[in-house]
């Protein structure tokens, strides 16, 4: 039997209608059980209602990640320092693994020039990236970013030691779905190279047999305009 083909865009027009019904079923679970909690004075009766409003919840925050995982990019670009956007990054990430922050090498060798992004997209970019640095695979080793200006272009590249690999790195971040697990669906790449290549960027990755290490590049074109508080 011949395998069913089925175009991404069909994928995730199903994708974002299905979660946006059953969102829809979700909150009317959340309004009905809101109204059972005003009629009840059993506390033992109150907990429960309590416990499966938070299960609604969780479910309702799911499908809103997954519908935003497959939507379209469009970015609101502004004009960002890069050193700077270096630094809240940093921040954002030493915030996010506050217990993994102490085994990250940071190697930054920016001073000057301007990129032009939206900086909440690409907070989901490097979140992504180091979320899969430490869950995916880790081997023994401190994770290394290092970020650099060569030839007009911002380059940021994260080395994850890996006690073992054997993913292609051919198609990096164009095969979505292959993954999939317990409330991970193999979007998270997909959805990163889509905001780098919206930027006029690329995602590249590369494994490096000998030091085992996967080497994830992120690379973006420097922007010609000034700060506009310059």
């Amino acid at each position: 039997m011949d395998s069913l083909t089925v175009p991404w865009s069909d994928t995730v027009r199903f994708v974002r209608q299905l979660s946006h019904d059953l969102r829809n079923d979700l909150n009317a679970i959340e309004l009905q059980s809101a109204y059972i909690a005003e009629l009840t004075q059993d506390p033992e009766l109150t907990s429960e209602i309590k416990r499966l409003r938070e299960v609604v919840s969780s479910l309702n925050s799911t499908l809103q990640t997954l519908s935003r995982a497959v939507g379209e990019v469009t970015p609101s670009l502004v004009i960002y320092p890069a050193a700077e956007f270096l630094t809240d990054m940093r921040t954002q990430i030493e915030r996010k693994f506050s217990k993994e922050n102490h085994e990250v090498t940071w190697d930054v060798q920016i001073a000057e020039g301007m990129l032009n992004i939206d900086p909440q997209l690409f907070q989901e970019v490097f979140l992504e990236l180091f979320t899969n640095a430490f869950q995916h695979g880790r081997g023994a080793g401190a994770v290394v970013a290092r970020a650099r200006v060569d030839d007009g272009q911002f380059l940021f590249s994260l080395y994850e030691p890996k006690t073992f690999f054997d993913s292609d790195t051919k198609n990096w971040g164009r095969e979505p779905l292959r993954n999939v697990r317990q409330r991970h669906y193999g979007l998270g790449l997909n959805r990163v190279r889509a905001i780098i290549e919206a930027h006029g960027g690329e995602l590249q990755a590369q494994y490096d047999a000998n030091a085992a290490t996967l080497v994830s590049t992120v690379a973006l074109p420097m922007s010609s305009r000034q700060s506009e508080n310059a």
